[in-house]
């Protein structure tokens, strides 16, 4: 009797520190992936957006697939003059007023010399997408850089926040106004998230609104180069969130830690052969709910970036908090 208790404190105790998460949901076709944007267009096809290649584009009819490379938002190169406007990183697609906006990053690895553009579209196509250029640009002198932005309407229909930052200061965010194709930065900018340790590992914000409240779904730990064999497995990238009944933060985690002083509660980690979760975002699909997207690694296959791949899982809210 006494050894059952003890038993049953113990299992008790383990599954308290120890998350298990489920499998990502399956993936067919051209499955690689970074820091994707996912976006169900009306008539049910789904568009996916990626890091690299002008900002690639890749469609289906099903969330699992099989996705098709269709080509891309930007053709050429950006209009915005800096390095990296070739490549193009992180984009974030939002649908405003019958208009969709890909916002994407201008930079070059561990550069703070970037820039957050965007295009617009009528359609989400490839080719039909118009170039537009800057709203947030960043220099040596800037408390952040400006890539990994991110769009969320605030508590009106014409009430917008932009979103952006990774390592130096960390997240920051501003209001912007949003009139057909143009998006102009109109002030308030301030830190609503920062990690005091070490580098700052922390980056990609997607702030995803459900009601009144708005959730700030961070990557945290270590990015892109990775070591499974040295690499501490809870410094890895990993999906954290934070969250406030006000768009422009507060931010606190589920025990009440600021977001601005290191806080977020883990959403997804490592587990298993799945590694380095993370440059998230957030959907709505009819057909699933609340969907938790991402890029991970598979161990079983390589850990190299060309090896990232889609990831995806439904969302369970359970007492004001996503768990998957």
């Amino acid at each position: 009797m006494l050894f059952g208790a003890f038993l049953s404190l113990l299992l008790a105790s383990l599954k308290s520190v120890r998350a298990d998460y489920p499998a990502p949901g399956a993936c067919s076709g051209g499955c690689f992936t970074h820091d994707p944007a996912v976006v169900k267009r009306a008539d049910g096809k789904y568009f996916r957006f990626s890091t690299l290649d002008l900002i690639g584009i890749w469609t289906a009819d099903n969330l699992a697939g099989p996705w098709t490379r269709s080509g891309s938002v930007i053709q050429g190169k950006s209009v915005i003059n800096i390095d990296g406007n070739d490549v193009l990183w992180a984009p974030d697609v939002v649908y405003i007023r019958g208009m969709y906006y890909c916002f994407y990053s201008v930079s070059s690895s561990g550069s703070q010399h970037s820039a957050i553009g965007y295009a617009v579209s009528s359609t989400l196509e490839s080719g039909s997408w118009s170039d537009q250029g800057a709203v947030v640009t960043s220099t040596s002198s800037s408390p952040y850089n400006a890539i990994d932005s991110n769009v969320v309407n605030g508590t009106g229909d014409n009430e917008w926040y932009i979103q952006w930052g990774s390592y130096w200061n960390n997240i920051y965010q501003a209001r912007v106004s949003i009139d057909g194709k143009y998006v102009f930065r109109s002030g308030n900018e301030h830190q609503i998230a920062y990690e005091p340790s070490g580098n700052h590992k922390e980056e990609g914000s997607f702030i995803w609104k459900r009601g009144n409240t708005w959730y700030m779904f961070l990557s945290k730990g270590i990015c892109c180069t990775y070591n499974p064999a040295t690499d501490p497995i809870d410094q890895v990238y990993h999906i954290a969130v934070c969250k406030s009944d006000n768009p422009a933060g507060p931010y606190v985690d589920k025990n009440g830690v600021a977001c601005t002083n290191g806080g977020g509660t883990t959403v997804l980690a490592s587990h298993g052969n799945i590694y380095a979760p993370g440059g998230q975002g957030v959907f709505h699909d009819d057909a699933h709910g609340d969907v938790l997207y991402y890029h991970y690694l598979d161990k079983s296959v390589g850990v190299n970036y060309n090896q990232s791949k889609f990831g995806w899982n439904v969302i369970t809210w359970v007492d004001g908090w996503p768990t998957i």
